[in-house]
């Protein structure tokens, strides 16, 4: 990279925490009148409590232009909630403004609602009305809820595939969907693409802006979001390929890839139906998030991107992963190795341990499970994984041991196969006790490994119960108090846009009280 260009994105990006959440333009004296509809990117929510919600949308009549085609003054935006889908019976409203500076996005998050019941919503900016969206509000704080349906998504490469497991995914009707990760990809990659993104690598806010606006342009993608709320956490390709902390996998100098990391995180709250509490300042945001439902689920919205480590033994001259034989890297074995950080880690193991609900769910992105990748007296390990971290997988598990927290199930993606197996006390000893149970998603469209690769793993690894690369899709789960089941829904094909059938893979469940996954 050149100096010159090296010098403009530190200057440019750097600069972002220092925004002030104040408007840089005037306020219009009147609402605006849009020839083109600026509700282009649909409506979102997400984060529901007892008595809230937040509620997302981005005004963008042209979403692939800088900008997304919108005049630069600051636009009133009326938001209102109502107990009908004809919106006829409002119950709150208010109006945010939507500014240059956050990319005219509003996350609104009204007060006072009921707890666990459907709401619509919808915007009004000057002469326009964005499509109603439908939400629900979480059960009162450890009151009873009998069931609840989550769908588990990760992995949307756009170029690679069309986004229709979210059109199968509504039809089962979810009450809420989760993601994993990489909601978006900074750069091409892949074989047999059916789309394009039509730009270059993301670098700047404006490259990071566009990518989502394509993203969102998605007809299924946009109807999941306006279907039910969504927790969401985020990988690496978010960002770029393999991060840990200030660390590529280029290697830049921290100084310049902190400028690229400010500007991704600040796109993907603009796009994001994150709560207030998750604004960025620089490249600095707090991600990880608790949410309640009733006295059945408890779901940890975890960021193990941020604050991690370096991976360990990266070639020479590189960041980011590497698969490494456990013999010629002593470096994983170091106990100070942080995955989450000392201060996010500590906030996970305070809630979970106060928790009451029935099942607890860790939402993140990337293998825990055990998986040696190659037969040998030396195990060889993929460091970007938690494999590549097993001092902060062991105190995540004895924790989860010695403190007796309740059915918990990590919920994994990033290596875009199906992936279900019990985590054991001590992860290289197959004779330790089954702690927790994993489920990893495949992805939306993302291009996985080969299956031989996944045969391979599952010959080494007797914890890993199925390792399936060959299909996309995403994971159902039904929990109720006795038990969770999950069915690996596997998509007939992604590289069509109206190809939307799908079969169920391969179900398993969790009995509530008995740790590890079972087939059915």
């Amino acid at each position: 990279m050149s100096r010159t260009r090296r010098s403009f994105l530190i200057a440019s990006l750097a600069s972002l925490g220092a925004t002030a959440l104040t408007p840089s333009h005037p306020l219009r004296a009147s609402p605006p009148r849009f020839r083109q509809d600026p509700f282009t990117l649909g409506v979102a929510s997400g984060y529901p409590t007892a008595t809230s919600v937040v509620l997302w949308t981005r005004l963008a009549p042209s979403p692939l232009e800088p900008g997304g085609g919108m005049p630069g003054a600051v636009v009133p935006v009326e938001w209102e909630v109502a107990t009908d889908e004809k919106m006829s019976r409002v119950v709150l409203k208010g109006t945010d403004y939507a500014t240059a500076d956050w990319a005219y996005s509003i996350h609104a998050e009204p007060y006072g609602l009921e707890p666990a019941r459907d709401y619509w919503y919808r915007f009004t900016a000057g002469n326009a009305r964005s499509p109603i969206g439908r939400t629900r509000t979480a059960p009162a704080f450890n009151s009873p809820l009998a069931q609840l349906k989550v769908a588990v998504a990760s992995c949307q490469q756009y170029e690679q595939g069309f986004f229709t497991a979210y059109r199968h995914m509504l039809s089962g009707n979810p009450d809420l969907i989760v993601h994993t990760g990489d909601y978006i990809y900074e750069v091409s990659w892949g074989d047999e693409l059916v789309r394009s993104h039509g730009a270059a690598e993301a670098y700047t806010l404006d490259d990071y802006r566009q990518r989502y606006a394509l993203y969102k342009t998605d007809p299924d993608l946009a109807a999941a979001h306006s279907a039910c709320p969504w927790l969401v956490t985020w990988d690496d390709h978010e960002v770029s390929n393999d991060y840990a902390g200030s660390i590529d996998d280029d290697n830049d100098e921290p100084e310049l890839f902190i400028a690229r990391r400010a500007a991704a995180y600040r796109a993907y709250y603009e796009h994001m139906p994150l709560p207030r509490r998750a604004l960025p300042f620089g490249a600095l945001m707090r991600l990880h998030a608790r949410r309640a439902f009733g006295d059945l689920a408890a779901f940890f919205m975890l960021d193990q991107r941020q604050y991690r480590s370096p991976d360990a033994c990266s070639p020479f001259g590189r960041g980011g992963g590497a698969r490494v034989k456990l013999s010629d890297c002593p470096e994983i074995d170091q106990p100070q190795r942080q995955m989450l950080g000392e201060r996010q880690e500590a906030w996970l193991f305070g809630a979970l341990g106060n928790s009451r609900a029935r099942w607890n769910l860790l939402a993140q992105g990337t293998v825990m499970a055990h998986i040696n990748e190659q037969a040998g007296e030396s195990p060889r390990y993929w460091t970007d994984s938690w494999n590549g971290f097993p001092a902060a997988r062991a105190r995540m598990v004895d924790f989860l041991a010695e403190r007796k927290v309740a059915n918990p199930v990590v919920l994994s993606g990033d290596v875009h196969a199906f992936i279900v197996s019990g985590l054991r006390r001590s992860a290289r000893d197959l004779s330790s006790p089954v702690v927790a149970s994993e489920l990893v998603t495949s992805s939306i469209t993302s291009q996985a490994l080969s299956q031989r690769t996944f045969d391979t793993w599952t010959s080494l690894n007797p914890n890993l119960l199925i390792a399936n690369g060959e299909s996309r899709g995403y994971l159902r789960l039904d929990l109720t108090r006795d038990r969770l089941q999950a069915d690996l829904i596997a998509m007939d094909s992604v590289k069509k846009a109206n190809a939307a059938g799908a079969r169920t893979l391969k179900s398993f469940a969790i009995e509530a009280g008995r740790p590890g996954p079972v087939a059915l």
